[in-house]
């Protein structure tokens, strides 16, 4: 008797790929554009900078609210078809950017951006496993990584030198284009049919939306609302509370509704919005921590530089890509060659030793920052903490990916769009927040010690209602008040000083966050490359 011949797996093109990784570099690439054009904005619409920063934080914001729809629409519909849709949608979301009269057409362009970007998110990781088997599929899959981190680094040199030659609309006419491209490419892509019998729990989707819309609006409003008490600013109190914290507390109670009315419609033998087996074991939710903290830290990051460059030091979008070039360059760099490591090194291993760099390189950041971030210390720190969040962006969402099967790759893909879009709509709040809130505080216990500046002076310029104004801003302002030229100088110094506080004070935040972080990556999955168990979501024990 003999034994068939095994026919050899078939290698599928890497064309349907390529619109796939295009695909990646167009949500990251519109996202990175934003700080980059933040100066231009705040010069284009008259605004300060926080009512630019909310529209990054409405699109994180939107795509995590609708990203765990989106998967099942596209189970429903059809990936492919669906894709071309939104893929489409996006593209009039550029056009918008490009013609925006206002913010608040910048903030709508990208509530349409992140509503499509809810859909293309799980989309990738189904499509990759529909198109591809294999090994292909592991490094299609690793691809997207690289793709996040290689749209980090083209946006700031690509669009710093736009921003800073042409304008900041013209950024957006590479957002556009690239849509167009991905589009085109999404003819090449294969999918299984929708499935009708499809059901969407509008229950849990009205729930996680919700909670999810109001930890945002909490965090991004702390300064503005009050941290406590209700500010002048508070569209409305709560027996004299501010109601930002008590958005964020009802925000924390709607998602954990949301975990136990998923727990009770799957006993139930209903269809959920989004399978909790994805977080089936300590090793999953530890993936998910460590994703949300990595992408937090980065969204700071890329608020908090630009802001100093452009708005404080009154520079040029250019300055900002090049004083974000070895960070964005070396998170590119690290997440595609941190696969290599996997042979020799565990996920715990990796995480755990990134997260102590990331650390490190924030508080040192934190001594050695200045207003020039040019400096050899400061490239230092950038490149450090690039390492670090290089390897682990690539290595949370390849530890999610590799321990659930192909049926659960919509939900996979929908929970790290929620946890990724979450995190970029809360860092950048947070940064926001906490700058201008130790801004506000420093500036107002300078300002009771400074006797060169009386309080007609500061009654003049409301000096203690801050926000980030660049040095001839703060000129422009004084030159239209009785101070004198000693004055001046002392209102600038002393704004100089609070702002390069409020900076060291923030990173060393940031690093307190990361350190924290250690503890969810060290329950990590223990195996290396080639010893991948199946998951808990297989019903086999990891």
């Amino acid at each position: 008797m003999t034994v068939p011949e095994v026919a050899p797996a078939t290698r599928a093109s890497w064309v349907p790929m390529v619109g796939l990784f295009l695909a990646q570099i167009l949500m990251s690439f519109n996202v990175s554009a934003l700080p980059v054009s933040l100066g231009g904005m705040v010069h284009d619409f008259g605004v300060p900078p926080t009512d630019v920063s909310t529209a990054i934080v409405t699109y994180g914001l939107v795509v995590a609210a609708l990203v765990m729809v989106g998967a099942k629409i596209g189970q429903r519909v059809g990936w492919v078809t669906v894709f071309r849709v939104v893929v489409a949608l996006f593209a009039v979301s550029a056009l918008t950017m490009i013609f925006a009269p206002s913010v608040g057409w910048v903030i709508v362009a990208q509530a349409l951006a992140g509503a499509s970007a809810a859909i293309i998110v799980p989309s990738l990781v189904a499509l990759i496993a529909e198109n591809y088997r294999g090994a292909q599929q592991a490094t299609a899959i690793g691809s997207l990584g690289s793709a996040r981190a290689l749209a980090g680094v083209s946006a700031f040199l690509i669009g710093g030198t736009l921003a800073t030659l042409v304008g900041w609309r013209q950024v957006f006419i590479i957002v556009l284009v690239l849509a167009v491209a991905v589009f085109i490419l999404s003819f090449r892509l294969v999918s299984e049919k929708g499935n009708p019998a499809v059901k969407i729990d509008v229950v849990a989707a009205v729930i996680i939306g919700a909670g999810i819309v109001m930890l945002t609006l909490g965090v991004n409003n702390l300064n503005s609302w009050g941290l406590l008490q209700a500010g002048p600013g508070a569209p409305f109190d709560v027996a004299g509370l501010s109601p930002a914290p008590l958005l964020i507390v009802l925000g924390i109670v709607f998602v954990q509704l949301f975990f136990a009315w998923t727990r009770r419609r799957t006993k139930a033998g209903k269809v959920p919005l989004v399978s909790l087996s994805v977080f089936g074991s300590s090793k999953e939710r530890a993936a998910v921590y460590a994703m949300f903290i990595v992408v937090l830290m980065e969204a700071a990051l890329n608020f908090t530089v630009p802001l100093y460059i452009q708005i404080v030091q009154g520079r040029t979008p250019f300055d900002t890509s090049l004083a974000m070039l070895p960070f964005n360059l070396t998170v590119f760099v690290t997440a595609t060659l941190v696969v290599r490591f996997y042979g020799r090194f565990s996920p715990r291993t990796i995480g755990m030793f990134s997260f102590v760099l990331t650390t490190v390189a924030l508080v040192w950041l934190s001594f050695v920052v200045t207003n020039n971030w040019e400096t050899v210390p400061i490239i230092l720190g950038l490149f450090v903490f690039g390492v670090g969040q290089g390897a682990l962006v690539t290595l949370v969402f390849n530890v999610l990916v590799t321990a659930s099967p192909k049926e659960l790759a919509g939900d996979v893909g929908s929970v790290r769009g929620t946890t990724q879009n979450l995190a970029s709509a809360v860092g950048t709040a947070i940064a926001g927040a906490l700058l201008v809130g130790i801004l506000s505080a420093n500036v107002a216990s300078a300002l009771a010690t400074n006797v060169d500046l009386p309080p007609s002076l500061v009654s003049q310029v409301d000096l203690d209602n801050t926000n980030f104004v660049s040095n001839d801003r703060l000129r422009d302002v004084l030159s239209e008040t009785d101070a004198t030229p000693a004055q001046v100088d002392a209102a600038i110094a002393l704004n100089e000083d609070a702002r390069l506080r409020a900076l060291r004070i923030g990173l060393i935040a940031l690093a307190g966050i990361s350190a924290l972080a250690i503890i969810p990556a060290s329950r990590l999955p223990k195996y290396r490359a080639g010893e991948i168990p199946e998951s808990v979501a297989t019903g086999t024990p990891s």
